[in-house]
């Protein structure tokens, strides 16, 4: 019976590609919002989320704004647990929430080559470690903005050579830029050696996070700068608080989707059955079981959803695995790319709406009294 229901849904082309189309859309905007969602969750919840340290000026937000002695490294070092310090020099073109973000990284080369797991994918370490106004950038940046080994780039009196291009694990980090502390903290502010914005503490596997940072603010207090210390992940999430509270909303925008689409080929169905009574009608008279011709409704149904959702979902998976998109603010960076797991929902969320959407116009079918359909006009 499936070549039946192909020829069916072929017979009506024009409503079989809008119900398809429209299913594409919305399972499209399904996949977007879930590609935010899991660019979140996978920035909080990175193992260095909780096995890291961010050390930040007291009351500062904006990276421009929090200036701490970079010699503060020294003191952090000699805390029970601390790993490591990597004393980061950050300048953002845009403090606020921008598609088009672009986030500057200094730090020493070394550390960067040590702490961060990144693979160039052109260029050398060896020339980013020699020149002074050398950059390594991300992967998604290089592809926005059309950069090569070789170019100059400038922005906002920020002007580095490219000497790499880099791909990673962690995708936010793929939105970065990534030069010399020492260049940066020239480049920014002619005063500014000596200062950093942040220093990023590596614990060792025993150490309480909690505790480290609680006496790291102790020990700092009483410096010229005071700090706040906080985990990684809940550094990244009060940076982006705002667009938290934004993506926890568009999470709605996903099932708001999901009730498009079940309302549309519902519609559609419940049409298309109305419109084909005396068929079923027919079918039952010649002997197709009531409970055959319900399922030759859920397989319309089905079909329709399936092409529809899997097409918005390759659509979506496509955009967003060479567009290279992300958003930020404060330096912080949340990256849109596509994954098995979203792939999947939107395929399994496609046949259930398939399935449910088909339900009531299926029972309508199985239970039709013949003689009454037959003399339908």
């Amino acid at each position: 019976m499936l070549g039946y229901v192909l020829k069916t849904l072929i017979r009506h082309r024009a409503r079989t590609l809008l119900t398809v189309s429209g299913t594409a859309v919305a399972m499209f905007v399904f996949c977007l919002v879930g590609s935010v969602q899991e660019g979140l969750e996978r920035l909080t919840t990175s193992s260095d989320a909780d096995r890291s340290l961010i050390v930040f000026q007291e009351n500062r937000f904006c990276p421009t704004s929090s200036q701490l002695p970079e010699d503060y490294a020294r003191e952090i070092k000699k805390i029970s647990g601390v790993r490591e310090v990597m004393p980061i020099q950050v300048w953002t073109n845009n403090c606020r929430a921008s598609l088009d973000i672009v986030v500057f990284n200094g730090a020493s080369p070394e550390q960067i080559r040590k702490n961060r797991s990144l693979t160039l994918t052109t260029g050398s370490w060896e020339e980013f470690a020699e020149r002074r106004d050398g950059a390594i950038i991300g992967q998604s940046v290089a592809q926005r903005r059309s950069l090569h080994v070789g170019d100059q780039f400038t922005i906002g009196g920020q002007s580095v050579r490219v000497v790499g291009v880099f791909k990673s694990s962690a995708a936010s980090e793929e939105n970065l830029i990534y030069t010399s502390l020492a260049y940066l903290q020239l480049a920014q502010d002619k005063d500014g050696a000596g200062l950093v914005t942040q220093h990023e503490v590596l614990l060792t596997e025993a150490a309480d996070p909690d505790t480290v940072a609680r006496e790291i603010d102790s020990i700092l207090r009483s410096g010229p700068v005071a700090t706040t210390t906080r985990r990684k992940g809940a550094f990244q999430v009060s940076t982006l608080s705002d667009l938290v509270d934004l993506i926890g909303f568009a999470h709605w925008l996903g099932y708001a989707c999901v009730g498009l689409v079940l309302a549309l080929v519902a519609t559609t169905t419940v049409m298309s059955v109305q419109d084909r009574i005396k068929e079923y009608a027919v079918l039952q008279t010649i002997g197709v079981r009531p409970f055959r011709t319900m399922r030759l409704v859920l397989t319309e149904s089905t079909i329709q959803c399936l092409s529809g959702g899997i097409s918005g979902t390759l659509i979506a998976a496509t955009l967003l695995q060479f567009g290279g998109f992300a958003i930020g603010a404060e330096g912080a960076m949340i990256a849109f790319r596509p994954s098995i797991e979203l792939a999947i929902s939107g395929t399994v969320v496609s046949a259930m709406v398939g399935v449910l959407a088909a339900i009531f116009p299926g029972i309508q079918v199985a239970t039709l009294q013949i003689v009454n359909a037959l003399r339908q006009e």
